[in-house]
């Protein structure tokens, strides 16, 4: 899988790392423009936020439109943070009550991402390994394998078991089936957030409580659980949820069944609030927006 290499640093003083998300500075800004699509979203220095691909971890800080900020069961959450940020190699990091960062110890870690595009909100769509790791030069494109897979944060966060596998289409299918193993290994070593996750078991939804304190639910359902109850002004039942889904089009690929189909066929709702997918997150694949 060819993608572009760019060596930098991971700054996160006034930043809000979370489990799959951490800003990034490249030694030259100008290797941004390499990225092919969409442009790569810097600031005055070149740092750009960094959407770790193939994963996703418990979200630590999500607004609904027109609603307030949520997270999910903190523990998790915010053990996927802190993961994240000891394995790039900073030592100690203090937050404000909002997330931000005011200090870090180091200020910052050399490492490098390797990527092929940014997403709808300009974040740069990466792997992301450190510094001493580095398989090439950066600015040039390297075929990247299962082993230089390995040596990155997004392999990390699953082998932890702190990362929901979450796959879109762009992603090549031997980097894609060395995720789906390491997500069940740590499914069956009862790692990380597995022993209490209720994507396929179902949760019980009684209003936004549930999702901030309870249901360890795929981040992606959870974003629609929140984005639904918001719209219905925190009424619980989920009797309209999979039509809302519909209308969302949030399109999919069943691997196990070779199908296109939208997020709502494989979602189930039951005794009006139970809710839960009727497929493991590592049978599909999402259509990039």
């Amino acid at each position: 899988m060819p993608m572009l290499l760019i060596k930098g640093a991971y700054r996160i003083v006034g930043a809000s790392p979370d489990g799959d998300s951490v800003r990034f500075v490249p030694d030259d800004p100008g290797e941004w423009d390499l990225v092919p699509g969409r442009k790569v979203r810097r600031n005055r220095i070149g740092g750009a936020q960094l959407r770790l691909d193939g994963i996703d971890t418990l979200e630590t800080h999500y607004r609904p439109p027109h609603g307030p900020e949520l997270h999910q069961p903190a523990p998790f959450a915010g053990r996927a943070a802190e993961a994240l940020l000891a394995w790039l190699g900073f030592e100690e990091v203090e937050r404000a009550a909002s997330g931000i960062v005011k200090r870090s110890v180091p200020e910052s870690v050399p490492g490098y991402v390797l990527t092929r595009s940014a997403d709808v909100h300009g974040r740069c769509v990466a792997f992301a390994g450190r510094r001493a790791d580095a398989p090439g030069a950066s600015g040039q494109l390297l075929t990247v394998g299962v082993e230089d897979l390995r040596q990155t944060a997004n392999h990390h966060q699953l082998d932890e078991g702190l990362a929901y596998p979450t796959f879109y289409r762009n992603l090549f299918v031997d980097l894609r089936q060395e995720m789906s193993l390491a997500a069940e290994r740590a499914r069956q070593d009862g790692r990380g957030l597995w022993p209490a996750d209720q994507t396929q078991s179902g949760a019980k939804v009684e209003g936004r409580s549930t999702l901030t304190d309870a249901a360890v639910l795929l981040p992606k359902l959870f974003r629609r659980l929140a984005d639904y109850l918001q719209l219905n002004d925190g009424d619980p039942s989920l009797d309209g949820f999979r039509p809302y889904l519909e209308q969302r089009e949030d399109r999919l690929f069943i691997l196990s069944s070779g199908q296109w189909t939208g997020f709502d066929t494989v979602v189930e709702v039951t005794n009006g609030n139970t809710v839960r997918l009727n497929r493991p997150a590592e049978d599909l694949v999402f259509d990039e927006k």
